[in-house]
């Protein structure tokens, strides 16, 4: 039969309002405040002494990419640009609105100044930033009765 929980660790769980059941060497599951979310802990027994609470491993599951990963493909993706047209159908009210719920961060300035760049000039950049960020936004304004086209964007973002 193995030894008790030494207790250093059970009244250090304890202090920490938190409950951890462990012996030497085995897994376990440390819930916190809230009981929904499972974290799994290893408990090593570090001879008579205590023992030592090891940090949970990160896994990352198959098909999804660190983060450190989707920053590297952006950065090494070539920058497009998504183009705004002019078209008499829409009004100006709204070509603002519709920049403003598809583009994250677009500000009410920056899409009255697309807006009216697309309405004098005939076109408008709305944003650089990789291919696939380009087809989405593109498609959503086109899906918002707007026209739009994405084209490589010459010399960086």
């Amino acid at each position: 039969m193995e030894a008790a929980v030494p207790s250093r660790i059970a009244l250090s769980a304890r202090i920490m309002n938190h409950h951890v059941v462990a012996a030497g060497g085995r897994s376990s599951i440390y819930r916190g405040r809230y009981p929904n979310i499972a974290i799994p802990i290893v408990v090593t027994a570090a001879g008579k002494g205590g023992g030592v609470l090891d940090r949970p491993a990160e896994k990352i599951s198959p098909g999804r990419q660190s983060e450190f990963d989707v920053k590297k493909s952006r950065k090494m993706s070539p920058p497009y640009r998504v183009v705004l047209h002019n078209d008499n159908e829409n009004r100006r009210e709204y070509v603002v609105q519709v920049l403003m719920k598809v583009i994250p961060g677009m500000t009410v300035d920056n899409a009255v100044n697309i807006m009216q760049e697309a309405h004098v000039n005939g076109l408008a950049v709305v944003i650089v930033c990789s291919q696939s960020e380009a087809e989405e936004h593109c498609t959503s304004l086109r899906g918002n009765g707007l026209r739009s086209s994405i084209e490589p964007a010459s010399g960086g973002c």
